[in-house]
């Protein structure tokens, strides 16, 4: 396989560092509607609710973006990909679940950080399956080393918080497990990823297949947890003027895996991982800001926690920084052809998804609009039964942040486009 050009792999990572930080932004507002949980809305039907945007999010966007004519010549070309994208959604639905729980129990600004320890899985997948940090040089493994041990020390520091945090259920050590537990499902599930865009395939097809393992498998945690179907319709149906604002969530969540998506291509999930996992900084700005979270609480509480989330989040800049030299792509390039081997893929495929040169012929169909058109009319239709939750919020902090998160989505998609074409 011949090297991808120098000048073409600084472009690219520059995509994947925007990627990520804009991956931060929109997954940390994803989960600002799972404060519902506060409304005694169980988390399994939250959780449901934001998989059904999701799912509506996953096949109407590259339907959009790109046309279901190129999502099928990716699966035409690496088939293999689809089970494995089906079963990295199996293991998100179930740690989006134990989120919920997680918040319900700590609150969103320290499950946060405490579920974000996937990056430290990330690191270790990177290197052990993918030839990342190969011939990466001491300075850049001093960064990510280095990064690592900065973001396990926020981590605790956040833990340790908990325990003493107004406002939350009484159950801080359940809460702590099951954010941990989340990271390690969402670490796992990264291994796909990598195994896809090492292969070639787009991420605008990969998550088309990924939300088919998302639906199936939160459906039955959803069933199994209410006692069946007839009584999980009637969750649903108490929460039906709520279920607009969850769906959104699904949606707002999409976007932000997606750019996570193109970040874990381009510089890799040992880098792109952890600087999206920058969504801690978000999450502590809609949780604090927003919501209220902490209010009340003694000043040793506000530096343990706002303490933690910085420490993590320059554990995360260090790693993230730690750019990929030439020498260590050329070990992702053999990773690449390991994988094209064995599942006997075309290596012209396989070489132009890591150089970000995949076709960009966009043919859409009458399939495409009426997929665009329904998941649009779903939307309108909760839309105009919702409600506008009762929850106590900073309207200045979140017109800020949301205007925020919009000027990173469009920036980070234009320079997406004009470097890869969505590639």
């Amino acid at each position: 396989m011949d090297p991808v050009d120098q000048s073409r792999l600084r472009r690219l990572q520059l995509v994947g560092v925007a990627s990520g930080f804009t991956a931060g932004a929109w997954l940390g507002a994803a989960e600002a509607p799972t404060k519902m949980v506060t409304l005694g809305i169980p988390p399994v039907v939250i959780s449901l609710a934001m998989v059904l945007g999701v799912f509506l999010a996953r096949w109407s966007l590259p339907a959009l973006l790109r046309g279901s004519a190129a999502i099928g010549a990716d699966v035409r070309q690496a088939p293999h990909l689809v089970v494995w994208a089906v079963l990295a959604g199996c293991l998100w639905a179930v740690a989006n679940t134990l989120t919920i729980f997680a918040i319900r129990d700590i609150g969103l600004s320290i499950a946060f950080p405490l579920w974000n320890s996937n990056s430290l899985l990330g690191i270790v997948w990177g290197f052990v399956f993918f030839n990342e940090l190969r011939q990466a040089g001491w300075a850049r493994w001093a960064g990510v080393l280095g990064g690592a041990v900065l973001m396990f020390g926020g981590a605790m520091l956040l833990a340790v918080a908990s325990s003493g945090t107004p406002g939350t259920s009484g159950h801080a050590a359940r809460g702590v497990a099951a954010a941990l537990a989340a990271g390690v499902l969402w670490g796992t599930m990264y291994i796909p990823y990598r195994k896809a865009y090492l292969t070639g395939m787009n991420p605008l097809s990969f998550i088309t297949f990924f939300t088919i393992g998302e639906l199936v498998m939160m459906t039955a945690l959803a069933v199994s947890d209410r006692g069946g179907v007839a009584a999980l319709m009637a969750e649903l149906s108490r929460a039906r003027d709520v279920l607009f604002w969850l769906l959104c969530g699904g949606f707002v969540w999409v976007v932000g895996d997606l750019f996570q998506q193109y970040a874990a291509k381009y510089v890799g999930i040992s880098r792109g991982i952890p600087l999206s996992n920058t969504n801690q900084l978000w999450g502590l700005a809609w949780g604090i800001l927003v919501f209220g979270e902490l209010k009340g609480a003694a000043g040793a509480s506000y530096a343990q926690v706002i303490g933690g989330s910085l420490l993590m989040a320059a554990g995360a800049a260090a790693i993230a920084l730690a750019t990929a030299r030439p020498e260590e792509h050329l070990r992702w390039q053999e990773a690449a052809g390991r994988e094209g081997a064995r599942y006997g893929v075309d290596p012209a495929y396989v070489r132009s998804g890591l150089a970000g040169e995949g076709t960009t012929v966009r043919t859409r169909t009458w399939l495409d609009w009426g997929i665009v058109i329904a998941a649009t009319a779903v939307f309108v239709g909760f839309g105009l039964v919702a409600r506008v939750p009762e929850l106590a919020v900073g309207g200045g902090a979140m017109v800020a942040l949301v205007v925020a998160s919009l000027g990173l989505l469009g920036g980070t998609g234009w320079l997406l486009w004009r470097t890869t074409g969505f590639n």
